[in-house]
């Protein structure tokens, strides 16, 4: 089940513009941008992705080598940063000159990762990027591009990372719906978004997802969160699906006028809580 999200960093539209201004050459490019949340955004939105016509064929994968774990480390954060370019763009391959067009979205995607995680981003108090990783061995039957992309070393073993997502410690995500959990001193440092989802479209039906979310809820739980948020867009049932049987349930709305203003499918905001006890 493949996991779709913006994070909080300057929307991918924005650099495809900047890129064809320096690359003219680039105005040719036929890269299908689907209308659902960029993937770097000043409006994070998690959702699932429902552009797929029909499902792949399933791919049972080795759990005894899956690993669901915070991300920090350089090469980590390269090969997450190309799933998620991977996953959230549609790009023909055959173009002349796509190959640099995706290092450099990955590029941009990788620099802003590492800037989350390393708490220099303006306005988050902490972001924590978690990731879901198998062993090399165990996919490398399932794709060579997937396994050669999103392939990193971490002390002497070779694995892959196959879905992702940000915990996002702040009161709001820029251009997206507030949460208003919990009222009052607590929201500072209580609250947390997720975003940013997404799993490899070869692995999809594997419950990665799920278990990004319950990770997620984890480390949430270990910061003090007490509420925690995502979005989605309003009509995407397979994450509204994801996000309900992970025990999130509707809060709010985007206005109508709000999602035709930033040119994309209007959200809902979601909300669960965590068992956190404060004594204010």
């Amino acid at each position: 089940m493949a996991v779709l999200t913006s994070s909080p960093s300057p929307p991918l539209q924005a650099y495809l513009k900047i890129f064809k201004h320096h690359h003219p050459a680039a105005a040719n490019f036929p890269i299908s941008i689907p209308r659902r949340p960029p993937l770097r955004s000043q409006s994070p939105c998690s959702q699932l992705s429902n552009h797929q016509t029909e499902a792949p064929p399933l791919t049972r994968i080795d759990r005894s080598s899956l690993s669901v774990s915070e991300g920090s480390h350089e090469a980590e954060l390269w090969a997450t940063a190309c799933l998620r370019v991977r996953t959230f763009y549609d790009f023909n391959q055959q173009t002349f000159g796509i190959e640099d067009h995706i290092r450099y979205l990955t590029e941009r995607e990788f620099e802003a990762l590492k800037e989350r995680v390393a708490g220099l981003r303006k306005g988050f108090r902490r972001v924590s990027c978690i990731n879901a990783t198998l062993a090399l061995s165990t996919v490398s039957s399932v794709s060579h591009d997937l396994c050669t992309s999103c392939k990193f070393s971490h002390k002497g073993e070779d694995r892959v990372v196959v879905g992702t997502l940000d915990l996002n410690q702040c009161i709001s995500l820029p251009d997206e719906i507030t949460g208003m959990k919990p009222k009052g001193i607590g929201a500072d440092f209580a609250r947390a978004y997720i975003s940013n989802v997404c799993v490899a479209k070869e692995l999809q039906r594997n419950g990665l997802g799920y278990e990004l979310i319950a990770k997620s809820k984890m480390v949430a739980e270990d910061w003090g969160i007490s509420d925690l948020y995502v979005h989605v867009a309003v009509d995407n049932e397979p994450a509204k699906n994801l996000y309900m049987k992970s025990g999130f349930t509707f809060e709010s709305d985007e206005p109508a006028w709000q999602a035709r203003f930033l040119d994309r499918p209007r959200r809902l905001l979601l909300w669960t809580g965590l068992p956190i006890t404060y004594e204010l």
